[in-house]
């Protein structure tokens, strides 16, 4: 089952700059994200781990970016982000869209009837993001109960 989605997201990528490994849960497609005029490098993975007994899968994406003066900075979670530029001459042009990634994924994915889970990270994130809302609701309704004439 695993292999087929494997390679209907092999097969999806041909003829793109995309890159595909396998890893011991699934596979990551990586692709380095074009730069024009700048002194950093950028590579943009997405980390697809499969559970193939529930037809069920994670993505989670690691930009991972190289500066000029040899800083490094790893990102990890859901990154969604485009990127164009072009040089002083104007010949050359570029763009990049993660989005683009996140959609042959899925669509190859869903093809074979398999769903997506949001990964760990992300449902981290979204329980802390409940509790900061329903704090900042339960501060704004006692700021209104103290200062109401």
């Amino acid at each position: 089952m695993s292999e087929t989605l494997y390679a209907r997201v092999q097969a999806a990528m041909a003829g793109t700059s995309y890159r595909l490994q396998r890893t011991g849960r699934g596979f990551d497609m990586t692709v380095n994200v074009p730069q024009v005029g700048r002194h950093t490098t950028q590579v943009h993975t997405y980390r697809v781990e499969l559970h193939p007994r529930e037809k069920t899968f994670t993505m989670t994406d690691i930009v991972r970016t190289r500066g000029e003066f040899g800083s490094r900075t790893v990102e990890r979670g859901r990154a969604t982000y485009r990127t164009w530029g072009r040089s002083l001459d104007g010949g050359e042009r570029t763009s990049f869209s993660s989005a683009d990634g996140h959609r042959l994924i899925r669509e190859a994915a869903r093809e074979l009837g398999w769903q997506e889970l949001r990964p760990t990270s992300a449902k981290v994130a979204l329980v802390f993001g409940v509790i900061g809302g329903l704090l900042a609701l339960g501060t704004l309704v006692a700021l209104a109960v103290v200062f109401w004439p």
